[in-house]
């Protein structure tokens, strides 16, 4: 593969030339970059390239330059990939994502071209999220989680998640709970025996959906970024979604309604599948796991960066609710 990023525009096999039209963002810790592309002669055909070219040194914003850190963001970009070869198809409007139009990959370079949501009508961003676009990402979860009840998660994490415990030993020494700690592989175990396995996206926070204009009460949206999916329980999405947008006070006050909300569209989307799985019996094994998938998150930050704002009351007291049902 050549390099794309020093020409001012790029040949695709099956699409056609494309010509640079701006840098959307730099991917973490230097390792490329996304950015809008047109086709020569045809400015109305809009893609997005995923431009990954391998470093030789990371520079992780919070000093995580570890061996184990760059093989982990090495191993997402193949499962990025195995994601949108393999798998991305088979999900609809329900919960919409990009429709790939090419991949590939060397040793030390990942392309990925895909549809451009912007111009598909999913260009509102959000930095902040109303309750109203909170439930429309929810719905998208439940319908995402419904879709891949129990399949198997070949070619991707066999855990899904970015901050899975055992792809983070190094956030797991550097922790001072010590009792939050020793409780970590407990935790964890609990989250991955749990019936009804499924896929989860694996880093759904507020920035990686994209959303339409509201039509009628919600806006639609589409989902970007899947580095981290993988098998799990659907409660870690559920759980690291409302974390990432909202603060304690409304943590406390919203949590119990947008989860009654994504188990009201889970229990729909599982009977529209038709996959012979009971709804009830979903939420009644995911549901007590909400408090669970969220001290995980915790046990992961509390590692990775003990002064970050999600380390707020509301979640000290959830984790420790946790904690205290362990060690009874």
């Amino acid at each position: 593969m050549k390099k794309h990023d020093a020409a001012p525009s790029v040949v695709i096999e099956g699409v056609g030339e494309l010509i640079k039209t701006e840098q959307i963002q730099s991917l973490w810790s230097g390792y490329g970059e996304i950015s809008r592309y047109v086709l020569v002669g045809n400015a109305s055909q809009r893609y997005v390239l995923k431009h990954v070219t391998l470093p030789d040194q990371a520079n992780h914003p919070r000093g995580w330059n570890t061996d184990l850190s760059h093989q982990r963001k090495v191993t997402s970009y193949h499962v990025e990939t195995a994601w949108y070869r393999n798998f991305s198809h088979q999900c609809d409007a329900l919960c919409r994502v990009p429709r790939c139009v090419h991949l590939s990959s060397s040793d030390i370079e990942f392309l990925m071209v895909l549809e451009d949501l912007d111009a598909s009508g999913f260009s509102s961003r959000r930095t902040s999220a109303s309750l109203a676009d909170m439930k429309a990402c929810l719905r998208w979860l439940a319908n995402f989680h419904a879709l891949f009840m129990t399949e198997q998660p070949q070619g991707l994490w066999p855990k899904g998640t970015y901050w899975h415990l055992g792809t983070r030993p190094d956030e797991l020494e550097a922790m001072s709970d010590l009792k939050l700690k020793a409780a970590a592989p407990s935790i964890d175990q609990i989250l991955t025996d749990c019936p009804f396995q499924t896929l989860v996206h694996g880093d759904a926070k507020l920035a990686n959906f994209c959303f339409t204009e509201a039509v009628d009460d919600l806006p639609k949206v589409a989902a970007v970024d899947f580095q981290y999916v993988g098998g799990g329980c659907g409660m870690k999405d559920v759980a690291y979604f409302i974390g990432s947008c909202l603060d304690e006070q409304g943590c406390e006050q919203h949590h119990k309604a947008l989860l009654n909300h994504y188990f009201d569209v889970l229990k729909q989307a599982l009977l529209y599948r038709d996959q012979g799985i009971n709804p009830d019996e979903v939420e009644q094994a995911w549901r007590p796991l909400f408090d669970v998938a969220w001290a995980d998150f915790h046990r992961f930050l509390q590692g990775w960066s003990p002064d970050h704002w999600k380390l707020h009351g509301f979640s000290v007291r959830l984790t420790q609710k946790v904690l205290d049902n362990l060690f009874v």
